[in-house]
């Protein structure tokens, strides 16, 4: 469909016109069978005209929108301008290999050759049937903290949210009022990691005081005493998923001693909640995430990740291929993970099992659409690695682009998207299914340190040292929103799961809260 030599002709360019003529196309999925037989269609047919063809092919009842793609290109408008904006484009390449000189005023004498023999493969994903508005604008400045915000995390259901900092505390923030509730005290240094339990019950914090605390999800009080096993500062903490664990007991630690402690909260604190330690890895433990499948994922400074098994604390399987520290990684499975049976549908649960029996239905969900749980890591050697982790130690794909070290990687909640933040000043977007390289994205003047995605997929927000936010549209590859506000950079920022705000902390010691 986009041989560069059709629009060549410009006799026969302005001889064929724009008259609207059918195409033969064929749906499909990602990675499965076409869908129905093969269609004449206008080809200046709109995203909302296949949507509403597609459906009638599912024989589904209710309209569910969707995302269509031609050879990786994503039909924005109509299929006609899709085809006609890549026949330009091949027309220019031509000209290039060629060694002639053009204008670009030139390449808007090509017109539009509707290929009327081949069959046009249309490739369509489900989106979200809800839709998260932008944030576009902050409501509230929060003070409080007396050092940089560090980190900051919602609740499973995004109604709380909870901040550490560089002055050793953490705060609680009502966000109805959009105040603080609570100053929470313990920690004798940075806290550097809030993570929640899927539940909503309870939270744990780590700090460079090698402490993790656990607190009360309501309460907001310490649970037990606090955890004593590492040696060194906590990076990064998870928590076993509802599915699995229908009182949310088990969590995991990362610490810079390179070592990953299992727990089992028992009420006791100290040293007698500690499960087992993982030891394997000869740097500090940067990351750890606990999977859906009975499997802790952790990477390091050593350059590799490792696989452990999460009830006996043995290893799996080694991963290798990265040349330089191994900085974050993501699953594909972060949301449902993370939320366990909070969702934009805002079910009520009469007892814990429905909530773990709809966690589980999420995640079986999550697992079949992706085709098993898939890891991504990111490293300073400016590359990612696309894994399945649970099947191989051999990576599926190679991703690069990155010109400096990569900061933080993170999976679209529809598992199709993998965004990167880098000290290179960009976030690149890529193919979850085979790595591929999508678009970069971008509008910052300094290093990117976080992403955070909408739950519905459509948006993606990034913090930078430029001490602006931005907020990315999907469907467009640009920027929709800019959000300036702090007074310095931004070092942390989290999208709540009911999509409904945005929160910020940074080196200006604020927190603020954006809404649309």
């Amino acid at each position: 469909f986009f041989d560069p030599f059709c629009p060549m002709d410009e006799d026969q360019a302005e001889s064929t016109g724009n008259d609207v003529r059918n195409i033969i196309a064929q749906f499909a999925p990602e990675d499965g069978e076409a869908v129905g037989p093969q269609l004449h269609i206008p080809v200046d047919i709109t995203v909302a005209q296949l949507d509403e063809l597609l459906n009638k092919l599912l024989g589904n009842d209710d309209a569910q929108p969707f995302s269509y793609y031609i050879n990786d290109d994503e039909v924005l408008d109509s299929v006609a301008e899709l085809l006609l904006k890549k026949q330009k484009d091949a027309w220019a390449d031509n000209m290039l290999k060629k060694g002639k000189r053009f204008k670009k005023s030139d390449t808007d004498k090509v017109k539009l050759v509707v290929p009327s023999e081949e069959t046009l493969k249309i490739i369509f994903r489900p989106q979200a049937v809800f839709k998260v508005r932008p944030v576009t604008r902050c409501t509230s400045t929060l003070s409080g903290h007396s050092e940089a915000v560090l980190v900051c995390s919602f609740s499973p259901d995004g109604t709380k949210l909870v901040t550490g900092s560089g002055d050793c505390t953490i705060r609680v923030w009502d966000l109805f009022t959009e105040t603080s509730i609570k100053e929470l005290k313990g920690h004798t240094g940075w806290v550097q990691a809030i993570s929640w339990a899927p539940n909503g019950d309870r939270f744990a914090t780590g700090s460079r005081d090698s402490k993790v605390i656990i607190w009360h999800g309501t309460q907001f009080v310490q649970c037990c005493a606090f955890l004593k096993g590492h040696k060194d500062r906590v990076n990064e903490i998870s928590w076993e998923p509802l599915h699995r664990n229908i009182k949310c007991t088990r969590l995991a630690t990362a610490s810079k001693d390179c070592s990953v402690k299992v727990w089992k909260l028992s009420g006791q604190g100290g040293t007698r909640d500690l499960q087992f330690s993982l030891t394997g890895h000869t740097g500090g433990v940067q990351c750890v995430k606990w999977g859906g499948q009975g499997y802790i994922y952790t990477c390091s400074q050593d350059r590799s990740l490792m696989v452990w098994d999460a009830d006996q604390g043995i290893m799996v399987r080694k991963l290798e291929g990265h040349g330089h520290w191994v900085n974050f990684m993501t699953l594909n499975t972060d949301i449902v993970l993370r939320t366990g049976a909070f969702d934009h549908t805002e079910k009520s649960f009469k007892t814990p099992e429905e909530a773990q029996a709809y966690a589980r239905e999420r995640y079986e969900n999550v697992i079949k659409e992706c085709r098993g749980e898939r890891l991504v890591s990111c490293s300073d050697d400016n590359t990612m690695f696309l894994w399945d982790p649970s099947r191989s130690n051999k990576p599926i794909c190679r991703m690069t682009g990155h010109m400096k070290g990569i900061n933080r990687v993170l999976y679209s909640p529809d598992g199709k998207l993998v965004a990167s933040a880098s000290f290179d000043k960009t976030v690149k977007l890529w193919n979850a299914v085979d790595g591929k390289y999508v678009t970069t994205l971008r509008g910052h003047v300094s290093d990117v340190y976080m992403v955070s995605w909408s739950t519905d997929s459509r948006l993606l927000l990034s913090c930078s040292k430029d001490t602006t936010m931005k907020v990315w549209s999907m469907r467009t590859k640009k920027i929709a929103f800019d959000l300036p506000g702090h007074m310095d950079e931004v070092f942390a920022s989290d999208w709540s799961p009911d999509g409904m705000r945005v929160a910020s902390g940074g080196k200006d010691k604020t927190v603020k809260i954006w809404r649309h």
